[in-house]
């Protein structure tokens, strides 16, 4: 192991880890933090060469923008513009959603350096309720430029240990809050002028879910047919998500027909039989979501947990079986599927 993990679980770990991880970014370098959704490779959003490493150490192309996270609500207005029409509604969003898994995407102010944002003319803007990352962000006292701390479209770590999987030696400084709460990436949603209710778009679906949204505003889904070029929010890529092993999501039991002398592994929602995937052949391993009651909150939790394990495997091709698409179920779905282009 070359990169040094800091523990945060007392007090005097906590503040040493806080304080290292602050001196560090306002040194300009990088620093893998915990949040509430996955763990974050975070810079100082103001410095284009900490941001730089950023892209450079997850091998991220350049025309895929990052999230900016704030240290405190009242920052919003150094790094965004909030459009007269919608102010409304988006102070009513800051207020009840953030701290949280919540991403706006506003237009941006200069203050923003254009390799955050891949040169559009929007930021991604959001402000973690974690507690660590929220002590280290207002020990910076700036802006930080945070995507998932994990290579361009692998796996997103949601453990330390998941994140030294990914970057060993590629960063100077891992902070270890524990398992993430949500397991998923933000919720980002634009926010557009409507009569007679603003119009929010989800453009990556997560933890906060439509039904969350519709008191806001009249809810509707980006399209998902996304390739492989510039975006408009981070983690539309197509190709994203995906594990080093072929994986294939089905539709239904018939949909699948095993190969003879292929190794095949389960990522099962509930592990129930009776939904016609357990029995459906000699699997290698079976990971199950959420066993028995089937709650999308807590495969949310397990997910990319679940994936990673079937990927150490090193079986023919990961097998999933759906689930229900509402909820978290579908930003949960919405991964599989971008997960299975890369297959």
């Amino acid at each position: 192991m070359l990169t040094p993990i800091l523990q945060t679980d007392t007090g005097p770990l906590l503040h040493k880890a806080v304080e290292e991880a602050a001196r560090l970014l306002k040194a300009g370098e990088i620093v893998a933090l915990p949040t509430e959704t996955v763990y974050g490779l975070a810079a100082d959003a103001f410095n284009p060469a900490a941001v730089a490493k950023v892209f450079e150490a997850k091998e991220r192309p350049s025309f895929d923008p990052l999230i900016v996270h704030l240290p405190n609500k009242k920052m919003l207005d150094e790094v965004a513009e909030v459009p007269a029409e919608i102010q409304p509604i988006i102070q009513k969003l800051v207020e009840k959603m953030w701290p949280g898994p919540l991403t706006l995407v506003l237009p941006k102010k200069a203050s923003i350096p254009d390799i955050v944002t891949a040169g559009l003319p929007s930021v991604a803007v959001r402000m973690s309720k974690n507690a660590v990352f929220r002590r280290v962000a207002e020990a910076l006292g700036r802006p930080i430029a945070a995507p998932s701390a994990n290579r361009f479209g692998s796996i997103s770590p949601t453990s330390a240990n998941a994140v030294v999987a990914e970057l060993d030696g590629r960063i100077p400084l891992i902070v270890d809050g524990g398992a993430c709460l949500c397991g998923l990436e933000s919720t980002i949603i634009k926010v557009e002028p409507g009569s007679p209710k603003p119009i929010i778009t989800i453009l990556r679906p997560g933890p906060i879910t439509p039904e969350d949204l519709k008191p806001y505003g009249r809810v509707k889904h980006a399209s998902r047919t996304v390739v492989d070029e510039a975006t408009e929010a981070p983690g539309q890529l197509a190709s994203h998500y995906a594990p080093r092993t072929p994986l294939r999501l089905l539709s239904s039991p018939e949909d699948f027909k095993p190969e003879p002398g292929k190794r095949y592994a389960l990522m099962s929602y509930r592990g129930d039989a009776s939904d016609g995937y357990v029995g459906l052949a000699d699997w290698v391993h079976v990971q199950i979501l959420s066993p028995g009651k089937g709650k999308l909150p807590e495969a949310a939790v397990r997910f990319f947990y679940v994936l990673r394990e079937l990927d150490r495997l090193g079986v023919d091709e990961i097998i999933a079986e759906p689930m229900h698409e509402h909820g978290m179920g579908i930003a949960m779905m919405d991964k599989l599927r971008r997960a299975a282009v890369k297959s």
